[in-house]
């Protein structure tokens, strides 16, 4: 049985109907979906035998029925980083590792997964969104997967890996001339004029609540307890106030208690508008024009800009905002020490934590999980000219022994 009894306005807390509406029509603030928590009735053991997905936690998410995708995403890995704490000073330091969602690499698969069941459920027939690249991947693999017709709408400079990405499951691409908030506006009156199930617009709502179950699993994660700091990328902004949100609904519910983490909003220096508002004490943030190698995250105008500046601010957290060759910087870092090949997001998160120990916003013995959203195969591009060439030889053993001498006669 659902828990989900309507959408309240984030601002005026004037409730609406469960439908596909993504503002509210009294002040056009944003929407979120709200619960009986009351009727929910959900531990630890429950949900320790479920499946490994993002639908263990079923009871708090917003569909009506049985989930219809998203059986095989969600509950990435945790993993704790020692060797790259050590390089940074920390005592224990996790990367909450989406890069390797299913089916398409990256966290957008949780949000999705989401707001395609609920499209389903009100009756859409055509998928659409506005992307820089991860939500295209996602909401094409999605909807091949459901059957449903599928356009997505994206800036046309996205790296080649993210076009091909959503290409393969053979959606309609259009590749708008402009940046993505020239695409989103455009999405909007699309969506307006023609009924179309946008993610990412009229099915926000529920699309963000699937940001949440991030939050949930580095809860589980970690034995049922919060971290001290969590730093997360700001792009349009669903992700950090979601996970914030979800952090209360497991106390609200009584699965876990203590102080909630600090979190902290990472951005690029090419487009970091709520860096800059946080920076300034404002409450909204001022639209910029996005330049940065991190395109996923080169949204100018977010949308939930105000959310998340309100939740960073009450979490006492705080923001960083870094340079591109900082990112490239972290992108290396994070795969020489740990394996793990982040997107420019994900090493815009990393410097942006890195600048925050500098600095001692985070203290040296306190936990830290930071978010790694994108797979960095996707966007290889940003790090190829800064990686070494390989050493060419012939086939014959004498070319390889005499490399071989003269490298360790170098040592």
């Amino acid at each position: 049985m659902s828990a989900l009894i309507g959408l309240q306005c984030h601002l005026c807390k004037a409730l609406c109907p469960t439908t596909a509406v993504y503002v509210c029509d009294k002040c056009l603030g944003p929407l979120e979906p709200l619960y009986d928590y009351d009727s929910i009735k959900l531990t630890r053991d429950e949900i320790a035998a479920r499946p490994k997905n993002l639908w263990r936690y079923r009871e708090l998410l917003p569909i009506t029925g049985e989930p219809l995708t998203g059986f095989h995403s969600g509950f990435t890995p945790l993993v704790r980083c020692d060797r790259l704490a050590a390089r940074l000073g920390l005592g224990e330091l996790y990367v909450k590792d989406d890069s390797v969602n299913h089916p398409t690499l990256s966290y957008k698969d949780r949000v999705v997964s989401v707001a395609a069941t609920r499209a389903k459920e009100l009756g859409f027939d055509v998928l659409a969104c506005a992307s820089t690249g991860n939500l295209a991947n996602s909401v094409s693999a999605h909807a091949a997967r459901l059957g449903m017709e599928c356009s997505v709408f994206i800036p046309d400079n996205l790296e080649a890996g993210k076009l091909l990405g959503s290409a393969i499951f053979g959606p309609t691409i259009l590749a708008i001339a402009g940046n993505y908030d020239d695409v989103n506006r455009l999405c909007t009156q699309v969506a307006d004029r023609y009924g179309w199930g946008f993610v990412n617009i009229n099915l926000r709502a529920y699309y963000a609540e699937g940001a949440k179950t991030l939050g949930f699993e580095v809860v589980e994660q970690l034995g049922w307890r919060y971290p001290r700091h969590l730093v997360s990328p700001v792009a349009g902004g669903t992700l950090l106030p979601r996970i914030a949100r979800g952090f209360r609904e497991l106390a609200r519910i009584g699965l876990v208690a203590g102080e909630l983490p600090r979190i902290h909003a990472a951005q690029a220096a090419g487009c970091a508008p709520v860096v800059r508002a946080l920076e300034a004490g404002l409450d909204h943030p001022e639209p910029v024009k996005p330049d940065t190698i991190a395109k996923s995250i080169a949204i100018g105008n977010p949308a939930d800009g105000y959310q998340v500046i309100q939740t960073v601010r009450a979490t006492g957290g705080s923001g960083s905002a870094v340079g591109d060759t900082q990112i490239v910087e972290a992108i290396r870092l994070l795969a020489e020490t740990e394996g793990i090949f982040t997107e420019p997001a994900g090493g815009t998160t990393l410097a942006a934590t890195i600048d925050l120990v500098r600095r001692g916003v985070i203290r040296k013995d306190e936990s830290v999980v930071v978010c790694v959203t994108g797979n960095g195969y996707k966007t290889a591009e940003v790090v190829t000219d800064r990686l070494a060439e390989p050493v060419r030889l012939g086939r014959a053993f004498k070319e390889f022994e005499a490399w071989w001498e003269s490298r360790r006669a170098l040592a």
